[in-house]
């Protein structure tokens, strides 16, 4: 039995199958969850662990439909004040923007509800294998209707889903067109098949000019200690120090993560999930979280001091780690996240466009978002810091 705090926003689909909005994902077995999601990383013990960090500012949710007891569609989803200027880039706008807020603190920003999370790198939608395929869209609106309503009900005008991977699900993309979404660039995600047996030979397939930089940078890994963790007992303070100062030289900034989402990670996801830390001496200088299913290495956060870090090319050092790691253990995908994108692309990432799609329940507000989208849309471009 689902507890309490379940709420069922939209009406009976015959005797069995409900569409409900949680306040917690353990509200659901873990099973149950993850039967929605195959070939997924970032399932059930992923997001419980983002939802005990204590992330200030979001408050999550959970919609999923149901025939009887069994969950047949899903999504996680969260809420928070958003400030429309999140991914603007800096510039005589955000300069603009910021000044006028000295005046009206709340200017440019609206009660969001959004399907997806800030914390994984792609919002999927989530469908159980016993559905057919012409069934799909009927589980999704149902889906989609009973998050409308708890948006609704929250106080939440603009409503979004973030991060949809490119080409959108048919059933996806007609059902958000029939709503009235409009899309925006949200950030691409990286990654790198592991169509090599060696380093040697992933070297050989990139550029005379980048493989020769590559061994140049990688001249002072003698110099670094590499240490796998799959706790941060007695290092947790430095990772959570290194994460907030990388955060610092971002330009975009939504979430802060905790030191409690590390741990949660690294404890939810055992076998699944480890820290890479880089020590010069006996001074952390980066660290690397990562998770993985034994079949793609999903790169989280790397976190540098950047004014001793970079010498050392640690960001460098860290990619090969991983390329190493992924060889090791017969890996074939290394997903390396988003931004940094010229430095990816370069060494042969590619990128996989994800969308942002929104509407407000306005439509003057509505119309004014969709004319103002490509401001606002994230640059695929954007470097930060390595």
């Amino acid at each position: 039995m689902l507890a309490s705090n379940l709420t069922e926003h939209s009406a009976a689909l015959g005797d069995r199958r409900t569409a409900r909005v949680a306040h917690t994902i353990r509200d659901f077995g873990r099973d149950a969850w993850n039967a929605c999601f195959p070939g997924e990383i970032e399932t059930f013990d992923y997001l419980a662990a983002v939802e005990y960090a204590g992330i200030t500012g979001f408050s999550w949710r959970y919609v999923v439909v149901c025939d009887g007891p069994e969950i047949v569609a899903a999504m996680p989803a969260f809420l928070c004040d958003y400030a429309l200027d999140t991914t603007l880039e800096a510039g005589l706008l955000s300069t603009i923007i910021t000044s006028v807020r000295r005046v009206f603190p709340a200017f440019l920003k609206l009660r969001l509800a959004c399907l997806g999370s800030p914390c994984t790198e792609a919002g999927v939608v989530g469908f159980n294998p016993c559905v057919p395929e012409d069934r799909q869209e009927e589980m999704f609106l149902r889906l989609l209707d009973a998050f409308e309503a708890h948006a609704a009900s929250e106080g939440c005008g603009l409503a979004a889903l973030k991060d949809l991977s490119l080409p959108l699900h048919p059933v996806v993309n007609q059902a958000l067109s029939s709503r009235g979404y409009a899309g925006a660039d949200g950030m691409a995600t990286a990654w790198l098949d592991i169509n090599f047996n060696s380093i040697d030979a992933y070297l050989a397939g990139l550029s005379s000019g980048t493989r020769k930089d590559m061994r140049r940078k990688l001249r002072m890994r003698d110099q670094v200690r590499i240490e796998y963790r799959r706790d941060l007992e007695g290092a947790l303070d430095r990772v959570t120090a290194l994460y907030r100062d990388t955060r610092a030289r971002s330009e975009w900034q939504f979430e802060e993560l905790t030191p409690e989402y590390f741990e949660g990670v690294l404890a939810n996801m055992m076998g699944r999930s480890f820290c890479v830390l880089y020590y010069v001496g006996d001074e952390l200088l980066a660290a690397n979280l990562l998770v993985h299913d034994g079949h793609t290495l999903v790169d989280k956060f790397f976190c540098m001091d950047a004014e001793r870090g970079r010498p050392y090319n640690l960001y460098y050092l860290s990619w090969f780690t991983n390329l190493e790691y992924c060889l090791r253990h017969d890996m074939r995908r290394y997903q390396s996240g988003q931004a940094y994108y010229a430095n990816k692309v370069r060494l042969g990432g590619r990128l996989t466009s994800n969308l942002m799609l929104f509407r407000h329940r306005n439509r003057l507000i509505q119309s004014i978002l969709r004319t103002a989208a490509p401001f606002f849309s994230v640059g695929n471009e954007r470097e930060d810091a390595c």
